[in-house]
């Protein structure tokens, strides 16, 4: 029993392997480490899990935008560290924190099943039943993302964006006890995990607003090269998602996108058919390329083999249990999309964008 594992030796005598679990401190980020856990252990019942929660970057700098910091692992560095020291074995993320590549020697063992990921209208209780179509004009809406703004600047050009940074608990804290905004946009899945879907007065579809790669799906982070961790954990993987999430990554990747610039998507899998689409915008939302393509994915859940020394990663995620040839096929749609937008001049888009952002 030597090397970086912690054992503990139960009442009755029996020893149990302990897996170290590193979560960020905020309420949302406990409830879904907890999730997690809970699917762990009902798999495990003999594993010991044991929560580490911490600060990161993300959480500790909040009067300023995320797209202003400039750092892309705004809520992952500290985490990978620890993961890094040994301190903890897996670390628990919402995907669309994760960047597009990891730093050497980790990997996305376990994409869950995706909550809804859309995005979602929050009203100032004083405009209950109000939609973002009958607000009265200038009314301010507050959201941190660019893509979200972008998108709803021009949907709805009456309306006027506004930033706000803070958890789940502080932005709705902003909104109802203050008068500076007349709704807000937050992601629905947060609201769910959080039990306060009562809030949510409009889901945003994607005729409205598209949503971040990655958007309400849980990823599992883990040191690649502990092969018994990652086999442990891909029972987690929840193809579909995977297979969609690729896609995404791989679109975002290509663009060289991060959360500096509007970057939005939509995925859906219909029966053997995977399909993407993805745009980029100007800050303003005025320019916008979009398209739309769509892969055949057969996914067949054969398991490769496990002793295989060199396991294919595709935008940083490892699934060895999942078709190597559907997720081929899921990044290179991810990349082909990206290319055809790059074609049609994103890359300018995207460049003014984050020039203008920086400036900001």
């Amino acid at each position: 029993m030597e090397g970086p594992f912690k054992y503990i030796r139960e009442g009755n005598g029996k020893v149990s392997r302990v897996i170290r679990m590193g979560t960020r401190k905020s309420q949302l980020a406990r409830i879904q480490t907890d999730s997690v856990a809970s699917r762990l252990k009902e798999l495990y019942p003999d594993v010991h899990l044991e929560i580490v929660a911490m600060s990161t970057i993300g959480d500790k700098i909040l009067d300023t935008a995320l797209s202003k910091i400039g750092e892309k692992s705004l809520f992952t560095k500290e985490l990978e560290n620890a993961l890094e020291r040994n301190e903890v074995d897996i670390v628990v993320h919402s995907l669309k924190d994760l960047p597009t590549s990891l730093p050497t020697g980790f990997t996305i063992g376990a994409i869950l099943q995706r909550e809804n990921p859309h995005d979602a209208v929050v009203l100032h209780p004083k405009n209950a039943g109000l939609t973002l179509d009958n607000l009265p004009e200038k009314s301010v809406i507050g959201t941190s993302s660019l893509r979200r703004a972008a998108q709803l600047k021009k949907r709805f050009p009456q309306l006027e964006f506004e930033n706000i940074r803070g958890n789940l608990n502080t932005r709705l804290k902003k909104l109802d006890e203050k008068d500076d905004y007349a709704a807000i946009i937050l992601a629905a899945a947060g609201l769910k995990r959080m039990g306060w879907e009562n809030r949510i007065s409009q889901i945003l579809g994607p005729e409205d607003c598209m949503y971040a790669v990655g958007q309400g799906a849980l990823a599992v982070e883990v040191r690649a090269q502990d092969r018994d961790i990652l086999e442990m954990v891909s029972v987690l993987h929840h193809p579909d998602t995977v297979l969609r999430c690729i896609s995404e990554r791989a679109f975002l990747k290509q663009l060289e996108g991060g959360c500096s610039v509007p970057v939005a998507v939509h995925t859906e899998v219909k029966g053997s058919m995977l399909y993407l689409t993805g745009a980029v915008y100007s800050l303003d939302g005025a320019d916008c390329l979009k398209d739309t393509m769509q892969t055949c994915v057969e996914i067949d859940n054969k398991v490769s083999e496990s002793a295989q020394e060199c396991v294919p990663v595709h935008v940083a995620v490892t699934a060895n249990n999942i078709s190597s040839s559907a997720l081929d096929a899921a990044e290179k749609l991810g990349m082909d999309l990206a290319n055809v937008l790059l074609n049609k001049g994103a890359k300018d888009i995207l460049t003014t964008a984050r020039k203008l952002n920086d400036a900001r």
